[in-house]
């Protein structure tokens, strides 16, 4: 795996790289459709590879370890051949279950046991297991296991919290270095820093992360309810530290408004089931604002999704008949959202690309947040 980085906005400090892997390229700043169960909720393989054209998906540890279970994916090849998808995979680690399953699991300094929400049968996630899982989903970016500090949290909690991460990617490292690989291509493994929103708790975590000199660092325990604005300063207190030749993924963001500023502020990869969820409830994010698409004014509103200017797939439906898909309750309606809603993703993050190659990222973003800021 190889990162390379092509340049730099001179008004903000945005850019635009290339990730190379096993399984193809990756070019930055890119958004990751959530693929939880090895797939992206609603959409067939040939759309995505067809219609959104994204360069990369993610996929979620733990809701593959219980279903199909690791055994069931490493005897069909790995995530790539068992869901049909070529191109490449990240997994999260299992650790923002640690985090969102909190009435389910109990964290100890050795790992997190935790109670299956399928079937109520207790698991325990240890640094150790946790790349050994997903050494045998064989995602071509794993990630390490750490614990994501709830908002809000005290000083104490989230320091504690982080000392915990610490210590939990140290050994996360070791098994790493240990396994062997299963499948005949590289996975690569990305750390998280955390520090929930103390800026000296991100600065250490920051710098603790960056002296490991892994390929990539992540940025984790944000967009987990705070403001918007702490999100940014936690952001750029990181992208401050980290070295500015290796890739930035920052966890579960978010709004198109917070991918463009979060871009202008360093960050080079994105994943959020936003697009995805929402769609599924009707919102439908265009280039001139947000829709809901089951409201009556769109009845004989026979223009499509979004504005001619704007063609993010090809797509000759009508806004009232989206909405009557979803009036009737039919199944396309979601699935026409959500394949628009990925789309609009993908053209947003590569526009972005394209104005900070051509130097006038800036002026663009702002135009651009005035629009996405917009309730149609």
């Amino acid at each position: 795996m190889k990162f390379d980085l092509n340049q730099t906005d001179i008004h903000s400090k945005a850019r635009a790289g290339r990730i190379a892997t096993d399984h193809g390229t990756i070019e930055t700043p890119i958004f990751m459709p959530v693929g939880t169960s090895a797939t992206v909720k609603g959409v067939h393989q040939r759309e995505l590879e067809d219609d959104i054209k994204p360069d990369i998906i993610l996929a979620n540890t733990y809701h593959l370890y219980l279903r199909p279970t690791t055994r069931i994916i490493k005897s069909a090849g790995g995530i790539h051949n068992f869901m049909n998808w070529k191109k490449p995979i990240l997994t999260d680690s299992g650790g923002y279950q640690v985090y969102s399953l909190s009435a389910n699991r109990k964290i100890k300094e050795e790992g997190v046991k935790f109670k299956s929400h399928i079937d109520g049968s207790y698991h325990f996630f240890t640094p150790e297991n946790a790349i050994s899982i997903q050494r045998k989903i064989g995602a071509d970016i794993i990630m390490a296991f750490d614990e994501c500090s709830p908002y809000p949290c005290d000083y104490q909690y989230a320091k504690t919290s982080m000392d915990r991460t610490h210590r939990w990617l140290d050994r996360c490292i070791i098994q790493n270095d240990k396994e062997k690989f299963i499948y005949d291509y590289t996975q690569t493994l990305f750390p998280i820093i955390q520090g929930s929103v103390y800026k000296d708790l991100r600065k250490e975590s920051a710098e603790y992360i960056s002296n490991k000199n892994s390929f990539g660092n992540a940025i984790g325990g944000l967009s987990v309810g705070e403001p918007a604005e702490e999100m940014y300063e936690m952001t750029e207190v990181v992208t401050n530290i980290l070295p500015e030749d290796k890739p930035r993924y920052l966890m579960g963001v978010g709004t198109p408004i917070n991918l463009l500023e979060n871009i202008s502020l360093g960050v080079d990869m994105f994943d959020c089931v936003m697009p995805t969820r929402n769609a599924r409830n009707g919102m439908i994010f265009t280039a001139n604002g947000t829709i809901n698409i089951k409201n009556k004014k769109w009845e004989n509103d026979f223009s499509n999704l979004d504005s001619d200017n704007y063609c993010f797939v090809d797509s000759s439906y009508s806004k009232s008949y989206v909405r009557h898909l979803f009036k009737v309750n039919e199944m396309l309606g979601k699935q026409i959202c959500t394949i628009h809603n990925l789309a609009f993703y993908i053209w947003l993050v590569r526009e972005s690309r394209k104005h900070i190659l051509a130097g006038d990222f800036t002026s663009w973003k702002s135009k651009m947040v005035k629009q996405l800021d917009q309730r149609l």
